[in-house]
């Protein structure tokens, strides 16, 4: 990958911090450690039937008109299910439509199109949210345009056979949320009239509040033909939000609603710190109360670069977002903050509005233990917990929480809602933001708001079953396959893993390292004997007794004592071969020939491979004078200081905007392996193989235009079926891979630290060598 010069910044300011939260461990080649190695204090092995399991992953462009363009922007935001639970409607704000799929078989959901709002209202119209009911969908939208200070919004009521509105009902004001009564006799619509985030009040800061008209809550009986529904509008008392605390009463803005088998309807007032409980049926407010504060600490707060988890926050609004009921006597709320506050995690509160457990830091550690932190989000909200839900699986009560920044959706049992047990961590694409459990089904369903054309990383609906009638249809192998124990109560920080090799000390062992997506460079040991792969070991690499940055895209071990690194550089001269010792210190650099590293742009030493007294290296773009397709094996003698050069044919996509390069060299049974891919993910994908070349009898040769002799190819393996049977968005950068001394081949792809992908990282047990490469 392309170094990033904002992150490479990371050098000796954060030299402490790097020792303190990557731990003391050390690994050595021989596999040793000077210390205890980290455990993992969650059994993410659990059985077949008592978890989710991956069906399908659904990129919603591919549901899009016929004269929409692939790379516009397409969303799916909120979801919901009609009563059979065979089709799936989406709000796509972007797009200013509803979609429909068909998920009667969860495994291949099926695009059955969409409904623009220019057919129903005005091209500007936006979808906020959706709730399905008998034979109709209400469709939630938001037609203020722009105009804050004069708030709009209508309810459609769609036929969702033949997609035609019913009935459309004057909301009074800008819309956002809204539920339906678990008897289906009637919904509620948070009224939000929100805030524009440009705007300076007198005396106040921009973006702040008050900025009225104030927010309501609309109640709407369905009983009888749509025509006959009329709103009911519940409006809260000032003093009543002033005496419970909470923030600029004046002006409040509701933003999620959830009612529970009483017909009480919980509703946030995110920008307030709120949450007020009404009577449904006669639209009385029985309680406001305020959400309140916490302090957090054990989290990374600074966005350097690097995973410091020593950070904290002081006492802090949690400002929820979606609000559930896990009873009919708790909460539960989903911290993601706005614009004074958000505390990571969730909450789950009584009806009084006391705090009966909070997450604390354990989201946040969710995700850095999952390779899932994003660092640029660390002086922010971090995970930004937005999406919730709660359901009933096997028969007990579940949580279903989305990290919006983090892309996962973590999944808690809460029988005891004192005490929440944490199960399961699902990934998802980026955003996720609808959570809609279908539990007649045992499905769940995760739509995700964000969609980046231009990095191919699509918005997406993902599909889970539950329990053991959906393990056959599940992704293999199930997320996480690696995870990274703690040291001294906190995970070992990890991700952007673009580097594979061996433990020539430990069969059962692999080295890895995280490029420079988070700084300083470290060697992280996994141990291949847990189930997912354990990172337990985390080695920081030094120069003169501090730690470096270094964008590490190759690691190879050298027999008996320490590394051999493949370090890629902003361009051609940076690149540089870096042999460290078994203590993490660097003992030498070697630059590549001027020749060469004149001819590298952004993308150059990728791969590295210690072959007795030789290194092997790949680059991974071609060199400019070289002929185009043709890129560059090189083999550096350490004895001679001596680099000789060969071609490698790539592939070619013919897709726009594509390129194929270089991602891992391997030498394996008198053969270099190479890890060929091309810059394409999800459906996208067409090049993800490992290919088998000939170590060359003679040295160098060269064209007569100065281009290295191309080497013989073969195919070894064809890793998209591998990356497709995870049932996810299929990863781009498949980066590195490893034979290790148990003589299994292991695969694991790079998920730039979260940035311009989804984040998942995949690692492959592929099975004996012998038999997974042709």
């Amino acid at each position: 990958m392309t170094a990033n010069l904002r992150r490479a910044a990371v050098l000796t300011t954060i030299a402490a911090l790097a020792l303190t939260a990557c731990g003391t461990e050390t690994a050595e080649p021989d596999g040793t450690a000077d210390t205890p190695r980290a455990t993992s204090p969650i059994d993410f092995n659990i059985p077949a039937g008592e978890r989710y399991h991956r069906t399908a992953t659904f990129p919603v462009y591919l549901n899009r008109p016929n004269a929409a363009p692939a790379d516009e922007e397409t969303v799916a935001e909120i979801s919901t299910v009609t009563p059979d639970g065979n089709t799936l409607i989406y709000t796509d704000a972007a797009a200013k439509r509803i979609g429909f799929l068909d998920i009667r078989d969860p495994a291949k959901p099926l695009a059955n199109g969409t409904l623009p709002l220019t057919e129903l209202g005005d091209a500007d119209d936006q979808p906020t949210s959706v709730a399905a009911v008998g034979d109709v969908v209400l469709v939630v939208v938001d037609t203020t345009g722009g105009d804050f200070p004069k708030p709009s919004g209508r309810l459609d009521v769609v036929n969702v056979r033949d997609r035609t509105r019913v009935q459309s009902i004057d909301l009074g004001g800008q819309p956002d949320s809204i539920a339906i009564s678990r008897d289906g006799g009637f919904a509620a619509i948070a009224m939000e009239n929100q805030r524009d985030e440009e705007f300076t009040p007198p005396g106040k800061e921009e973006g702040d509040l008050p900025q009225p008209p104030t927010g309501f809550v609309q109640l709407l009986d369905l009983e009888g033909a749509p025509n006959t529904w009329k709103p009911r509008r519940v409006d809260f008392d000032v003093e009543a939000a002033r005496a419970a605390g909470l923030d600029t009463p004046e002006d409040l803005e509701p933003e999620y609603v959830s009612i529970n088998s009483r017909g009480q309807v919980a509703v946030t007032l995110q920008e307030n710190n709120g949450v007020a409980i009404i009577d449904g049926r006669s639209g009385a407010v029985e309680k406001i109360f305020s959400a309140g504060s916490v302090a957090v600490s054990g989290i990374d707060v600074a966005e350097d670069g690097a995973i410091d988890q020593t950070g904290s926050i002081p006492e802090t609004p949690r400002e929820p977002d979606a609000i559930g009921w896990v009873d009919d006597d708790h909460l539960a709320t989903a911290n993601e903050g706005d614009w004074k506050g958000g505390t990571r995690g969730w909450t789950i509160f009584d009806t009084n509005g006391q705090v009966v457990w909070d997450a604390g830091n354990s989201v946040e550690q969710l995700a850095v233990r999952t390779g899932l932190h994003i660092e640029s989000r660390a002086e922010s909200k971090g995970p930004e917990p937005e999406g919730l839900a709660i359901t009933t699986i096997g028969g007990k009560p579940t949580a279903l929480i989305a990290s919006e920044r983090s892309n996962f959706v973590a999944v808690y049992d809460v029988s005891d809602p004192a005490a929440p047990v944490f199960r399961q961590i699902l990934p998802t694409t980026p955003g996720p933001e609808g959570v809609l459990p279908i539990p007649a089904r045992n499905l769940l369903v995760i739509s995700s708001e964000a969609d980046d054309a231009e990095a191919r990383v699509r918005a997406s609906v993902s599909v889970y079953g539950y329990g053991e009638p959906f393990a056959a249809q599940g992704g293999m192998p199930p997320f996480p396959s690696i995870v990274s124990g703690d040291v001294d109560g906190a995970p070992i920080s990890w991700g952007a893993l673009g580097a594979l090799s061996a433990d020539p000390g430990d069969e059962n062992r692999l080295f890895t390292a995280t490029d420079n997506a988070y700084g300083p460079a470290r060697i992280l040991g996994i141990d291949l004997t847990k189930t997912p792969a354990l990172i337990d070991t985390a080695l920081p690499i030094t120069e003169d007794g501090k730690p470096v940055t270094l964008d590490v895209e190759g690691v190879s071990a050298r027999p008996g004592a320490g590394w051999v690194l493949a370090v890629e550089g902003e361009e051609g001269p940076g690149n540089e071969l870096v042999f460290v010792a078994a203590d993490g210190a660097i003992e030498n650099r070697v630059t590549l020939p001027d020749d060469v590293a004149a001819g590298l742009g952004g993308q150059g030493l990728e791969g590295v491979a210690v072959d007795g007294d030789n290194v092997w290296v790949a680059l991974q773009r071609e060199v400019k004078t070289d002929r185009t397709g043709v890129v560059r094996l090189g083999k550096f003698t350490p004895a001679d200081d001596k680099w000789e050069w060969f071609g490698y044919q790539l592939e070619k996509t013919d897709v726009d905007g594509d390129w194929v390069g270089l991602s891992e060299i391997q030498v394996h049974d008198g053969s270099l392996l190479v890890l060929e891919r091309d810059k394409l993910n999800g459906p996208d994908a067409k090049v993800k193989a490992i290919y088998r070349v000939q170590i060359p009898a003679g040295g160098e040769a060269f064209e007569p235009d100065n281009t290295p002799v191309v080497l013989p190819k073969t195919l070894a393996r064809n890793l998209l079926p591998d990356l497709q049977a995870t049932r996810g968005f299929v990863q781009e950068k498949v980066e590195g891979f490893a034979i290790a001394g148990n003589g299994r081949l292991y695969v694991v792809t790079d998920n730039d630290g979260v940035e311009d992908a989804n984040g998942e990282t995949v690692f492959l047990d592929l099975g004996p060598a012998g038999d997974a490469l042709g």
